[in-house]
């Protein structure tokens, strides 16, 4: 029975957070369009601002939270958030591994802020852009940037339905030859983090001719080294020819501060 003393089950409450993001991760689930519609119907939409201005108060049954950590006052209000709700999935590669503004936790932030701003004395902020497993625990964590939105609903539906979400973790790799899409590193010479990054996007950059940009993250126990190595190879080796500072570009974009990634990135510094 619900809340209200009414017969209708009590629908799940949902909860929609953002930190440190170009809100990219929260417009997916609202571009799902028709889906979104059964979406609202098995839950309660209880906080998404990016949707609506009603707010209900916790605790929440997920919270899904897209961002990274760049000021104290973010920090504490992730730990109040994880204390109201019963499962946290992190959303997107801000939330995962920090986002392309962890750049800044390899460099010196005040140079950044006097670079920027006009009056750097007015910006609190952290030295580092952190992902939010680094801080509380997190349940589910939805990789991409932005992250794909079959893999989000997936994700919903699963945990509405109390089963365990389950998410590929893959290279990208697989899901070339699995669509029958040609290697572009072989064929091409293109680079390509596809035999290091996770799958989950639908094959989108090699299914169009262009090298995989690591938007994923790294796949569980890739080797990083070894695929730099072949990115720095000649054409006659079969290598794309990188010099050192195109491979650390290439490590460090969406995801720079994923471990993996963010080491290789540093060796070709």
């Amino acid at each position: 029975m619900s809340t209200d003393g009414s017969d209708a089950p009590r629908r799940p409450k949902l909860a929609v957070w953002k930190f440190a993001s170009c809100d990219g991760c929260q417009l997916s689930l609202l571009d799902c369009e028709d889906e979104l519609l059964d979406v609202v119907g098995a839950v309660e939409i209880a906080y998404f601002l990016e949707a609506t201005r009603a707010t209900v108060p916790g605790p929440y049954d997920v919270s899904l939270v897209e961002g990274s950590i760049t000021t104290a006052h973010d920090l504490k209000r992730l730990q109040k958030i994880r204390r109201q709700s019963k499962v946290l999935v992190t959303i997107g590669a801000c939330a995962t591994s920090g986002g392309i503004q962890a750049l800044k936790s390899m460099a010196d932030t005040e140079d950044y802020i006097r670079a920027v701003y006009a009056r750097p004395d007015f910006i609190k902020t952290l030295d580092t852009s952190t992902p939010i497993a680094h801080h509380v625990p997190v349940d589910v964590e939805l990789r991409g940037c932005p992250i794909d939105r079959g893999q989000l609903l997936h994700v919903l539906t699963a945990l509405i339905q109390g089963r365990q979400p389950r998410l590929p973790n893959y290279s990208q790799c697989v899901e070339c030859k699995r669509a029958g899409t040609v290697c572009v590193m072989v064929a091409k010479g293109e680079p390509c983090l596809g035999p290091v990054t996770q799958a989950g996007c639908g094959n989108l950059c090699p299914r169009v001719g262009r090298g995989c940009y690591g938007c994923f993250g790294p796949a569980e126990g890739v080797n990083t080294r070894a695929l730099a190595g072949h990115l720095r190879a000649g054409p006659a080796q079969g290598g794309s020819g990188l010099d050192g500072p195109a491979t650390r570009h290439l490590f460090h974009t969406f995801n720079a501060n994923a471990p993996g990634f963010r080491e290789e990135g540093q060796r070709h510094g």
